[in-house]
């Protein structure tokens, strides 16, 4: 949850994720918060935005551009997790990211970013959703 609402204050500001990482360490509660996964996700995620927006854009069924968001820093993490973090199944990942959706998303996005993300999983972990 807090590298979610610490890539949404990035994708919003465009501040650095130096600054945004250690605004959060300094001013939040982070007991509890796996530090060392947060750091990386709040570094690796802005480095390969590009190549993350181009792994889910295609199962969007919208622009790029039109996503809340919100949305699209779930659908970042969650892609990111299914290229980089293959030692996490994939539906762990999706549920991951369908819980932080419910919780931080509009009404039905959860919907959404589980479509989508079944889709990346598809793509990027074929040889793990066909068993």
């Amino acid at each position: 949850m807090a590298a979610l609402q610490a890539l949404y204050q990035w994708d919003l500001t465009e501040q650095s994720p130096d600054e945004i990482e250690d605004h959060f360490i300094h001013d939040h509660d982070l007991s509890g918060t796996d530090l060392d996964y947060f750091h990386h996700l709040v570094r690796e995620v802005p480095l390969h935005r590009h190549e993350l927006d181009d792994n889910y854009s295609p199962f969007l069924g919208r622009e790029l551009d039109g996503l809340d968001p919100v949305e699209r820093e779930i659908l970042r993490i969650g892609t990111y997790e299914m290229e980089f973090r293959v030692d996490v199944p994939y539906k762990v990942i999706i549920n991951e990211a369908v819980e932080l959706a419910k919780t931080f998303g509009a009404e039905h996005s959860y919907k959404f970013i589980n479509a989508v993300l079944e889709r990346v999983a598809k793509h990027l972990r074929s040889d793990e959703t066909e068993h």
